[in-house]
């Protein structure tokens, strides 16, 4: 990035492509007021780069997969006090709003939460679970976006081929650091959080995972 704006301030153009970024996103502005304003009348959707982009219903594998992994996260940072762990909610970044598969934050941030809130910051983890409409803006537009706002932890789920990627966030960008279809997997957000790969789609797998998570802990 840094190299982009400084081609740019070395332009003698630089007061024209202000000009033009500054309209784009004006325009841009209005379109995502109106999103916001109307977005319960449009099922999920996202507002991505000035345009909404619908989120058609998705496969059981992928509803699973999510399921799976929300299930064994919430229940972790629940029983051990570590913060909010949820599924659907709007994440509004400098430019645009997404509904993350999964995200987490700390407990410092959700604790300042309002019971009727809308919108939210980014959030400390956030996984992703690929389908046929997502997997291009998963791996493309919300990498990058997530990485440029600070969110620590970033998991892509592959429900067809039962794979996880874990990136960490390392300055401005991610760093790929496991690409994995078994053994364990470790946050390093969620402290303690390891699960076998194989409990994020496997029934019996996230049970037995369930189950050991939940042992009695002692602070």
């Amino acid at each position: 990035m840094e190299a982009i704006l400084e081609k740019l301030i070395e332009s003698p153009r630089l007061s024209l492509f202000q000009r033009a970024i500054e309209q784009v996103l004006e325009a841009e502005q209005a379109r995502r007021v109106h999103f916001i304003e109307t977005m319960g009348d449009t099922g999920k959707a996202e507002f991505i780069n000035g345009e909404v982009v619908a989120q058609p219903p998705v496969k059981l594998k992928e509803q699973l997969a999510s399921q799976h992994l929300l299930i064994l996260l919430d229940s972790y940072a629940a029983s051990r006090s570590l913060g909010l762990a949820t599924s659907s909610l709007l994440i509004s970044l400098t430019r645009n709003d997404y509904e993350p598969d999964i995200c987490f934050f700390r407990s410092e941030i959700a604790d300042t939460f309002r019971p009727d809130q809308m919108r939210f910051p980014a959030p400390d983890f956030i996984a992703e679970v690929l389908s046929d409409s997502t997997a291009r803006n998963d791996c493309g537009v919300k990498f990058d976006d997530y990485a440029a706002h600070g969110v620590a932890e970033y998991w892509i789920i592959d429900p067809v081929y039962e794979i996880v990627e874990q990136y960490l966030l390392d300055g401005e960008e991610y760093t790929l650091v496991y690409k994995v279809g078994s053994g364990v997997l470790s946050s390093r957000v969620v402290a303690g959080f390891t699960i076998p790969v194989t409990a994020i789609f496997d029934a019996a797998a996230n049970l037995t995972a369930l189950r050991r998570l939940l042992q009695p802990f002692e602070p």
